[in-house]
């Protein structure tokens, strides 16, 4: 049985970075979307009633959204853990006391111990400055943190910046490459072989418009919309069997690679994965370093 045990909730499109490979094309000019703070609301009590077992509150960038508080306060009194995708430039003070009363934990992207090096990533003067200032803080308070560590340019110090956050006191960094979605596809169309292939296995993903997806990857593969149908009717339904059938034909029954790993605290089929592990993806385990996965530390 494919329980639904986690959902990444975009509750906007909105971005004050506008990083080179961004997956959802998130910015400036992004939006919250269409759906209300009561959509959002019933979404949750929808999962906990379906029971889901944890939640992330992504965008864009979620501390941008100005309902972010009293879903996460919602969603923790329906029983749910959660999580925050933040690029931790912009935390406003009354969230940092929820995040501790709620037992939020946190994900951030982390580009390069050299400031200059993550700014250019993300196009934001002093945003490196900025989050790691609040991973600090987020650890001075007890806030659990994960790190996810994506190489988009040569020379980037990758490595450096797991070893950075590790010494900082982030116990599960991850490493990624870029993605050929959004504007780390250059322009390219999206395809499912870009996929890992555990898309809509126990998660979903749902956009500011409603819109349901297999995960936050896939989001050119609608399986449904919650302003709709209920979560409960889409999950299963006919769109996302067509949809699940698509991905098996490409990539055949079981993922082969792991989500990037800082997407996704339960993914599968293995754990995030740290600076140790040399690649992603299992399948490609003892092959020679692509260059643009963070390779071991020497």
């Amino acid at each position: 049985m494919n329980e639904l045990k986690f959902a990444w909730l975009e509750v906007t499109g909105l971005c004050n970075e506008t990083c080179d490979h961004c997956y959802a094309d998130s910015g400036p000019q992004g939006t919250h979307g269409t759906m209300t703070p009561q959509d959002w609301t019933d979404v949750v009590d929808q999962l906990a009633d379906m029971g889901t077992s944890h939640i992330q509150f992504i965008g864009g960038e979620p501390t941008l959204y100005p309902h972010l508080n009293d879903l996460i306060v919602h969603a923790h009194d329906a029983g749910l853990g959660i999580e925050v995708f933040s690029n931790l430039t912009h935390v406003r003070e009354p969230l940092w006391d929820t995040f501790q009363r709620c037992g939020v934990s946190l994900a951030t992207s982390y580009y390069s111990d050299a400031p200059e090096d993550h700014d250019a990533v993300t196009h934001l003067r002093g945003s490196h400055r900025r989050t790691r200032v609040n991973v600090e803080k987020a650890l001075d308070l007890g806030i659990p943190v994960r790190g996810g560590v994506v190489a988009v340019r040569g020379g980037q110090r990758t490595v450096e910046a797991a070893q950075d956050l590790l010494a900082l006191g982030v116990k599960e960094v991850g490493g990624d490459r870029t993605r050929a979605f959004g504007r780390g596809s250059r322009g390219a169309a999206p395809t499912i072989a870009d996929l890992c292939g555990h898309c809509a296995h126990e998660k979903c993903a749902i956009g500011p418009t409603g819109d349901v997806w297999p995960c936050v990857l896939g989001r050119f593969l609608t399986i449904g919309n919650v302003r709709e149908q209920q979560l409960v009717d889409i999950w299963g339904g006919s769109q996302m069997a067509q949809v699940t059938a698509d991905i098996t034909a490409v990539h055949g029954d079981g993922a082969q690679s792991c989500t990037p790993p800082q997407f996704l605290p339960m993914c599968g089929p293995c754990q995030p994965c740290v600076p140790t592990v040399a690649h992603c993806d299992p399948a490609e385990a003892g092959a020679e370093n692509d260059p643009a996965t963070i390779a071991a530390p020497a």
